[in-house]
C-alpha cells in the first residue's frame, strides 16, 4: 500500500515500472526530468493561448478579405474559392491546437501522476519546475 502522505526520499517509483529510483543520483535525476516537464508544460501553455490569439486576429482579416474577393467577382474562374481555403486554414489551425492540447493533457497528467507519489522531492521538482515554466514563457505572451 502506497503511503498517502508526503516523505523525503530516495526510493520511489514513478509513472511506469521501468522509471524506479534506488539512489540519490537517481532521484536528482528524476526531478529534473520532472522539472522539464512541468517547464514543458508551462511553455505549451502559453504557445497555445499565443496561437490561438494570432488565429482569432488574423480569422476577421481573411474574411473580410473574402467578402471583397467574392463582390469583385474575382473567384468566379478559380477552382478553389477564398471561403474554402479560409475554411481549409481555419480547419488545420483547429487540428493543429487539438493536437497540443491533447500533448498538454497528456503531460499534466504524468505531472499530476508523479506528484501522486508523495515524494516531497519529486513535488518540489514539479513546484520549481512549473515557476520556472511561467517565469520563462509568460512574458512571450506580449511580444508581437
Amino acid at each position: 500500500m502506497a503511503s498517502m502522505h508526503f516523505i523525503f526520499s530516495d526510493t520511489v517509483v514513478l509513472l511506469f515500472d521501468f522509471w524506479s529510483v534506488h539512489s540519490p543520483a537517481g532521484m536528482a535525476l528524476s526531478v529534473l526530468v520532472v522539472l522539464l516537464l512541468a517547464v514543458l508544460y508551462e511553455g505549451i501553455k502559453v504557445g497555445k493561448a499565443k496561437l490561438l490569439h494570432q488565429v482569432l486576429v488574423n480569422l476577421p482579416t481573411c474574411i473580410s478579405q473574402q467578402a471583397i474577393a467574392e463582390t469583385d467577382g474575382e473567384s468566379a474562374g478559380s477552382d478553389s474559392s477564398p471561403v474554402s481555403r479560409t475554411h481549409h486554414r481555419w480547419y488545420l489551425c483547429h487540428f493543429g491546437q487539438s493536437l497540443i492540447h491533447v500533448v498538454q493533457v497528456v503531460i499534466g497528467y504524468f505531472i499530476m501522476l508523479a506528484v501522486m507519489s508523495y515524494n516531497t522531492w519529486i513535488f518540489l521538482g514539479v513546484v520549481l519546475g512549473s515557476a520556472v515554466g511561467y517565469y520563462l514563457a509568460y512574458p512571450l505572451l506580449s511580444v508581437a
